[in-house]
């Protein structure tokens, strides 16, 4: 298992009609193996465009990406990702979705059912391997998402807004799937959400991006991730020190929001 190197990335996209957007800029972050970190920002600060660069998607103008000193040149299967919706094939049961991955790497049928149905115990979905997806609610649906990327059993895992569709109470309780399943594999977890709630309470680390091109702005190192393991979310949320750094993040995402939106107002003047 490793961590991640991402070093010097930049991102320039060309137009169609002609001109640039410089989505990233210069920049540089170390994830230690085993460590989760949530990265959070403003919209169009480049959060998505930086972690397909991570998965290998997208290739950066400038830096690169390194796991255990190898270069990112491409998807692999040491990296897995979770997207904002599921990307599940509703046409699927369940388990067929969970073993997707291991059947196409060949693993043997009694072997992979064993995974699937071990995976689908930790994920809390017992009992519902025979369902088609399209059966099952938003939540359970990325309880499948996580199963099958766990199934792959990559080294690093990469959240794009996994849990931005749910209503606030199955939010929670995912947010503490997530964090069960961080501590209990030791996987490296790189987490992008638009809450800053969400970034506080699942991040040991939070890298805060500053608008467009993309930039860090600030690091926060965080207790609440390993407070929520032995403690209720709402009492970690409710307590003095998460909500004023959760105010304190506010205030600085907000900031940054109105000079978006000043700069585009000055753009249409």
């Amino acid at each position: 298992m490793a961590g991640i190197a991402i070093d010097g990335i930049s991102m320039v996209y060309t137009l169609p009609g002609g001109g640039e957007v410089h989505a990233l800029n210069d920049v540089s972050i170390d994830v230690d193996q085993g460590e989760i970190v949530s990265i959070l920002g403003p919209s169009g600060c480049g959060k998505t465009t930086l972690l397909n660069i991570i998965a290998g998607f997208l290739s950066p103008t400038a830096g690169e990406v390194r796991m255990g000193g190898t270069r990112v040149e491409g998807p692999g299967a040491e990296r897995g990702m979770v997207f904002q919706q599921g990307a599940l094939f509703e046409w699927l049961t369940v388990a067929r979705n969970v073993a997707f991955g291991p059947r196409m790497a060949g693993s043997p049928v009694a072997e992979a059912t064993e995974k699937v149905e071990r995976l689908l115990t930790t994920v809390g979905l017992q009992g519902f391997g025979d369902k088609p997806v399209y059966q099952l609610s938003g939540g359970m649906q990325q309880r499948v998402a996580l199963a099958r990327c766990l199934a792959n059993d990559p080294d690093v895992i990469l959240m794009d807004e996994p849990l931005g569709a749910l209503d606030a109470l199955t939010r929670e309780k995912m947010q503490n799937l997530v964090l069960k399943l961080w501590k209990d594999t030791g996987k490296t977890i790189l987490l992008i959400t638009h809450s800053v709630e969400e970034a506080l309470f699942l991040g040991e680390r939070l890298i805060v991006m500053a608008p467009r091109p993309g930039r860090i702005e600030r690091e926060f190192r965080l207790p609440f991730p390993e407070q929520a393991l032995s403690q209720p979310a709402r009492e970690v949320k409710a307590g003095p020190d998460f909500v004023a750094t959760r105010e304190e993040v506010l205030s600085m995402i907000w900031n940054m929001e109105e000079e978006i939106m000043g700069q585009a107002e000055a753009d249409q003047g």
